[in-house]
């Protein structure tokens, strides 16, 4: 195997898992680093039992590898840059940088000409209430880095509350004023080594309690003008970065039909999971053509998809299978309160695709119905 195929990913959660399913096909050689028991992706490629930090993980993957990639963006930076010298990190160590720092992540997109919500820094509980009279009540405020799924953020209606907030999360962090819009979407896109860019339809997602509950692609009533809109903005931040790879950017479609930006990952994406089914070439397998210097994949899509996560409490396998055209996705989690277990994507082709996902999903076991039926509407 003299082209180079070894690919390292770090992080063993369940994207490296879907990265490592996309990559066999094509004779591309995953291993994984995390030090988790039996996480999502030890069940598809070799796991290297080390921490990201670890002083002996470079002299582990001396050799083994072709290229180094990630599947989460909450990685200790200077330790990836120790990482460089055995083997090129893509995307690069810079974009991760930006995308893990919110203060840094807004900063950016606002320097290279793009709309984002208010934001000021929070470094104490005076910058806290210094923070919320610059970008207006009520508020947010979030850690700068890590936080996900709704996690390490507060909601501030008052200067008091601001400053609690501060005190309570005591951390650096991010005041950003709320922004009226429409819908959530999101773009995603892979940029290649020679620069070549593919870019996925807009999506239209769904969360409740800060978590993502729905995806839905394309998404409904997208003009050319904002669909044209999407490809500029994500061409922009790609090329800005020197980017090398897939990478999301969370929007909000604001009452006025503007695109604002509210996060940039810089790996595949949740919202794209209907790509293994609903496109020409999944998001992981763009990423892993992009990394690895070959050509990119249509990403022309097969249908109009939707895409349920399965949180906490998943229906039984069979219950799932049964209903025509579903196709399921289980990441060999523990169950636990709000995880994601897994998720569930229907592709259609009829002439009325609303009304045939629809019925799709009126054939869930409950309680997953009522919440699909209900985020599934909100996009209607």
């Amino acid at each position: 195997m003299a082209e180079g195929r070894r690919v390292g990913i770090l992080g063993s959660g369940q994207l490296g898992r879907m990265l490592a399913l996309a990559g066999h096909p094509l004779a591309v050689r995953t291993l994984f680093v995390g030090e988790e028991d039996a996480p999502p992706a030890a069940a598809t490629a070799r796991q290297v039992a080390l921490a990201p930090d670890s002083p002996a993980l470079a002299g582990a993957l001396e050799g083994e590898v072709d290229v180094l990639t990630y599947e989460l963006e909450h990685l200790p930076v200077d330790a990836l840059r120790s990482l460089e010298p055995v083997a090129p990190i893509r995307p690069s160590v810079h974009a991760l940088a930006v995308a893990s720092d919110r203060l840094a992540e807004k900063q950016f997109l606002t320097d290279i000409g793009l709309s984002t919500a208010p934001f000021a820094r929070v470094d104490d509980e005076d910058g806290a209430e210094a923070a919320v009279a610059q970008v207006g009540l009520p508020a947010l405020l979030k850690t700068r880095r890590e936080g996900y799924d709704g996690k390490g953020q507060r909601v501030v209606r008052t200067a008091q509350e601001a400053r609690a907030a501060a005190r309570e999360l005591a951390v650096p962090c991010i005041a950003e004023g709320f922004v009226r819009f429409r819908r959530e979407l999101s773009v995603i896109a892979a940029r290649g080594l020679d620069g070549e860019v593919r870019v996925y339809p807009l999506i239209e997602n769904v969360h409740r309690d800060g978590v993502l509950r729905l995806s839905r692609a394309p998404a409904r009533e997208v003009s050319s003008e904002l669909a044209a809109r999407a490809v500029s903005l994500a061409r922009t931040v790609l090329e800005a970065l020197d980017y090398v790879g897939v990478l999301t950017a969370e929007l909000f479609e604001s009452e006025g039909g503007d695109l604002l930006v509210n996060e940039l990952a810089p790996r595949v994406h949740n919202s794209g999971h209907w790509t293994i089914e609903g496109a020409e070439t999944s998001q992981f397998e763009n990423h892993l053509r992009a990394i690895l210097g070959w050509p990119l994949g249509s990403t022309t899509t097969r249908g109009e998809s939707v895409m349920v996560n399965l949180l906490g409490d998943v229906p039984t396998t069979p219950a799932m299978l049964a209903i025509p055209g579903a196709h399921v996705h289980l990441y060999d989690k523990e169950p636990r309160a709000g995880r994601k277990l897994g998720h569930l994507t229907f592709v259609s082709h009829a002439d009325d695709t609303a009304r045939d996902l629809r019925a799709r999903l009126e054939q869930l076991p409950e309680p997953l119905r009522a919440e699909a039926l209900s985020c599934f509407d909100a996009t209607t």
